[in-house]
């Protein structure tokens, strides 16, 4: 997998791929420029009149619960709809799953239209797998990545779905692997959006990778690895945040494979 990863990011830079936002007001402005920065091209609609075509032009759809409110799930349900009887991949975030009973049954919604690829945080992938031993605190994980691994292979039997957990450790899960990435680094943690910026990166890699675990591990390994780098030059979040956008464009093929800490269990 390892030889792959680089191809795919490539391919993304190359291709450009068209993907299309349902995200939150905290992190559109993120996401975006994320987006730009490794090649890609976004877009931000959620009308109910246009999502459905919307869908059906872009490479791949993200949708993202951050921000809920009765409009924004329709559109949500509308694409998530569209997305599935096209067969276009499309990427779930399911922010502060577990939070509230109106979140769950958005959530429960969402994913009858089957996600290709669903990514969150421990808690949130514990929760979404209907974990009861797990608190939610607001968008916050209470919980290691590594104790979410068991959820995540109980929703990749359920929805079919490749799964990956974000944290100090972020786990990539299918039906045959489970990959792990020990990039990145804490100070990541303190930048609001890193993770939904993640999600989108995802929606990326799908959008023009046939295999969609290594779709996801190239993204999250893209960011993690630009990330540190990014740390090595930054005094606090704010700058981090700068440094980011400027290695997740100007990384190389070089640098990346000589960073890259993957490991991959059966």
């Amino acid at each position: 997998m390892e030889k792959s990863l680089w191809q795919h990011i490539a391919t993304v830079r190359q291709q450009s791929p068209l993907v299309h936002n349902i995200t939150n007001f905290v992190v559109m402005n993120n996401t975006a420029n994320a987006l730009l920065a490794v090649g890609a091209s976004p877009i931000m609609a959620h009308a109910h009149s246009e999502v459905a075509d919307m869908v059906s032009i872009a490479h791949a759809l993200v949708i993202n619960i951050g921000t809920l409110d009765e409009y924004w799930v329709e559109s949500m349900l509308l694409a998530a709809a569209t997305a599935n009887k096209s067969n276009k991949p499309w990427v779930l975030d399911p922010v502060g799953a577990g939070a509230t009973a109106y979140r769950d049954e958005v959530l429960q919604k969402l994913l009858a239209f089957n996600p290709t690829i669903i990514r969150g945080n421990a808690s949130e992938i514990m929760a979404l797998a209907k974990n009861n031993t797990v608190t939610t605190k607001g968008v916050d994980s209470t919980a290691a990545s590594n104790d979410a691994i068991s959820s995540a292979r109980l929703l990749v039997e359920k929805y079919k779905a490749v799964v990956c957990i974000s944290g100090a450790v972020d786990f990539v899960v299918d039906s045959k692997q489970t990959v792990s990435i020990t990039n990145g680094h804490p100070l990541m943690t303190k930048v609001t959006g890193l993770g939904c910026s993640a999600t989108a990166l995802i929606g990326a890699f799908a959008g023009v990778t046939a295999n969609k675990t290594e779709a996801a591990v190239a993204a999250m390994a893209v960011l993690s690895i630009a990330g540190e780098l990014a740390e090595q030059q930054s005094k606090g979040p704010g700058s981090l945040q700068l440094h980011l956008l400027d290695q997740l464009y100007a990384l190389t093929e070089e640098v990346f494979n000589a960073r890259l800490k993957l490991g991959i269990t059966a």
